[in-house]
């Protein structure tokens, strides 16, 4: 891949062989970000997962302390109680059928749905629009619930999905660059320490073989996963 003037100077910086300490990672992370908009902090990690295996397709959704820096645009499919319930929640769009109807028609004026578990018959429908967009509500990261209240105060304080991909990694953000070092590493250390927590029991030899931290567009920085151990 043929790469712009600004990444191969942003990449200089960077010793493409060195894992650094999780404090030295972030702040490289904030010298090497050359766009003109507060940049997306993103953590990729490379997880020695077979996600054919079902108990290795590492699926689920945790609030960061300090959040994503983006406050999402959420969509609630509930009726009567819920409904009112998700509005006084704070949710951007609510309804049943007809807002179903409409995003069938082509709307997507949002970031993240939620559903109440009667919902997901008639919302099923849509499942070929809504999951190759990451729409598709599901209980494994909480968008599926009768607690509507607390799924929309989750999103948008900061709820991020993570999702192992074909060869099983993982990527997620952890914040702007605008944050403070100590905001992102604690997001990031957060996020470790969820996925160390989810290590199958069926994965054998090393389980996390690389971490690594990037700002939209720019180069990737390898973190040691022993310095995360230590952050408190």
């Amino acid at each position: 891949m043929k790469r712009g003037k600004k990444y191969l100077e942003a990449a200089k910086l960077i010793d493409s062989t060195k894992k650094y300490a999780v404090d030295e990672a972030v702040s490289l992370v904030k010298k090497t970000s050359f766009v003109k908009f507060d940049a997306t902090v993103e953590a990729a990690f490379r997880l020695n997962l077979d996600p054919r295996k079902a108990e290795q397709n590492l699926r689920g959704a945790l609030v960061l302390p300090y959040g994503t820096g983006k406050v999402s645009r959420v969509v609630v499919i509930a009726q009567g109680e819920k409904a009112k319930e998700a509005e006084l929640a704070g949710a951007d769009f609510v309804g049943a059928a007809e807002l179903i109807q409409k995003i069938g028609a082509g709307w997507f004026e949002f970031d993240v749905m939620v559903a109440t578990p009667d919902m997901m018959g008639q919302l099923g429908k849509l499942g070929r629009i809504l999951g190759p967009k990451g729409l598709m509500p599901n209980p494994k990261t909480g968008t599926v619930t009768l607690d509507v209240t607390k799924a929309v105060k989750d999103i948008k304080n900061g709820k991020i999905e993570y999702r192992t991909d074909k060869v099983g990694n993982i990527h997620a953000p952890i914040g702007r660059v605008s944050f403070t070092d100590d905001k992102l590493v604690a997001n990031l250390h957060a996020l470790h320490e969820t996925l160390a927590r989810l290590k199958p029991t069926t994965v054998k030899g090393t389980y996390m073989k690389n971490i690594t931290i990037s700002s939209s567009m720019g180069p990737g920085i390898k973190v040691d996963e022993e310095s995360l151990k230590v952050v408190k």
